[in-house]
């Protein structure tokens, strides 16, 4: 039997105050299970007010900035995974770091703000900070340790956010902060694959690139980079690992 394809991992990045790159030495979590679904919500502050003539309507008018509010679930276990959780045997040595952002700061000038947070999966992107959370705890162990728990928490930007997809790109000048990839179909090597491509690239750079084990056999979507440096492997070059896609 073919092993399921692995997918990205999303993560929880603290950016600085501006929302535009990772704070350095800033903290980092990436999720041990990936969320079933993420809701978006978008709202505006409204002021509906009649306009003084009997005869006319109701006037509606913008009173305040709109919102972009990103809502998930996340799942933490530490059960029934050995050797995948740095030796973990309670749940919250994994989800403290997920708390660390609903935690105030105080700042150099002795204001007190929330750290600001990027949550990453695959091409999806949101920028906000963190305003609620609530974590469960589902199992115990024996002597009392909670070892699955589920932390429900949301995100909130004071603007309504764009959030569609990159716009499309041509190959060799992907659009910025993406990365062009391609599912294989059911029964593709990658040797097939680079070549139907035309990209002037050798299957051994392309592997090297992406981490494929074998290249004989690709499994049904799996997700493969392309468009690589053509001088980043060679006829002899060797895959270090399977496809990394989480």
């Amino acid at each position: 039997m073919p092993a399921p394809q692995k997918l990205e991992k999303a993560q929880l990045v603290e950016i600085d105050s501006k929302f535009k790159d990772p704070l350095p030495g800033g903290t980092q979590v990436t999720v041990q299970f990936n969320p079933e679904t993420l809701k978006v919500t978008y709202a505006n502050q409204l002021n509906t007010q009649g306009t003084g003539d009997q005869k006319g309507g109701a006037t509606t008018q913008f009173v305040g900035a709109g919102t972009t509010k990103l809502a998930a679930q996340l799942w933490f276990d530490v059960s029934s995974q050995p050797g995948q959780t740095g030796g973990a045997d309670d749940v919250r040595q994994l989800t403290r770091k997920v708390s660390f952002f609903i935690s105030p700061k105080t700042q150099a000038d002795k204001t007190v703000v929330a750290p600001a947070l990027r949550f990453l999966w695959g091409a999806f992107q949101f920028d906000g900070v963190m305003d609620s959370l609530e974590e469960t705890f589902e199992l115990f162990s024996p002597d009392g340790k909670p070892l699955r728990s589920s932390i429900s928490f949301s995100m909130t930007q004071q603007k309504i956010l764009r959030l569609d997809l990159p716009a499309p790109s041509p190959l060799g000048s992907p659009a910025a902060g993406t990365v062009p990839m391609t599912p294989a179909v059911a029964g593709q090597s990658l040797q097939s694959m680079v070549g139907g491509a035309g990209l002037g690239v050798s299957w051994q750079a392309v592997a090297q690139a992406n981490g494929i084990e074998n290249p004989r056999l690709l499994q049904p979507g799996q997700l493969v980079q392309l468009n690589v440096d053509a001088g980043a492997g060679g006829a002899g070059a060797s895959a270090s690992a399977g496809i990394s896609l989480g």
